[in-house]
């Protein structure tokens, strides 16, 4: 990442991203990061999240790692408290944490899996909010990118509790969003399509399938996480002003058809 931003327009804003130490996430902070914002790179994997602060401080950006599992709600809270006792407000906030799941039959889809993945993918976006939202209400205002899925308006096959829960995520961005208007908050959802990173790549091997998967959107390419990360700093912006409870594809023309 070079020190030279792209733009300015996060310059003396503070933004939060969680998941943020590898794929989607990582790419989110690099981005932000680029243009001007101070960060809070939170993870359960608190030495990735370590990494990536340490190299973006050295590209000359002012970034804090927190170690958080978004499934504890306390946790979650004692993490956005922690942000606000460093950096005194909460401009953004990219709730990104997730996990795949496993691809199964929803008959056989083990329960402990299902269990997980709704946890993780929509407990612990109800818990960020939770946190986050207050905070937003206090300062006046704030603007939140949740990370939802082309699976969160279309169904695929194999996968249930992912399916469920981005559907859920979508639900809960738009709700927000109805609440918190009239206190200056944005809400807003991005819905990505395939994008090869650990989380996806855990589920769906390298090869073949993926070449598959490219040859569903009309682009003939899966996205890649900086194609996200435009979007998520765009809506993170004063540019977005009048953008809330919406959720904006990313998927190369996935679910155009």
């Amino acid at each position: 990442m070079s020190a030279t931003p792209v733009s300015t327009r996060y310059r003396g804003r503070v933004a939060l991203v969680t998941g943020g130490a590898s794929g989607l996430g990582a790419a989110c902070c690099r981005r932000l990061g680029a243009e001007g914002a101070r960060l809070a790179i939170v993870d359960r994997d608190g030495a990735a999240a370590e990494a990536l602060a340490a190299e973006l401080g050295a590209a000359g950006v002012e970034a804090t790692a927190v170690t958080c599992d978004v499934v504890d709600s306390a946790a979650v809270a004692r993490t956005i408290a922690a942000v606000i006792g460093r950096y005194s407000r909460l401009d953004l906030a990219v709730n990104n944490a997730g996990v795949a799941g496993v691809l199964a039959p929803l008959p056989d889809y083990p329960l402990e899996t299902w269990n997980r993945v709704i946890a993780v993918n929509l407990s612990g976006v109800f818990h960020c909010l939770k946190a986050e939202l207050p905070v937003m209400v206090r300062q006046g205002g704030g603007t939140i990118v949740n990370m939802a899925s082309i699976l969160g308006m279309v169904g695929f096959a194999g996968t249930a509790a992912y399916t469920a829960a981005k559907h859920g995520v979508i639900g809960l961005t738009r709700t927000a969003a109805l609440e918190f208007g009239p206190a200056n908050v944005r809400v807003n959802a991005v819905c990505p399509s395939f994008i090869p990173t650990p989380l996806t790549l855990g589920a769906i091997p390298p090869g073949a399938a993926w070449e598959a998967l490219a040859a569903l959107h009309p682009l003939k390419r899966c996205a890649t996480p900086e194609d996200v990360a435009g979007l998520v700093a765009y809506l993170g912006s004063e540019e977005a002003r009048y953008v809330t409870g919406s959720a904006y594809t990313v998927d190369g023309g996935y679910t155009a058809g």
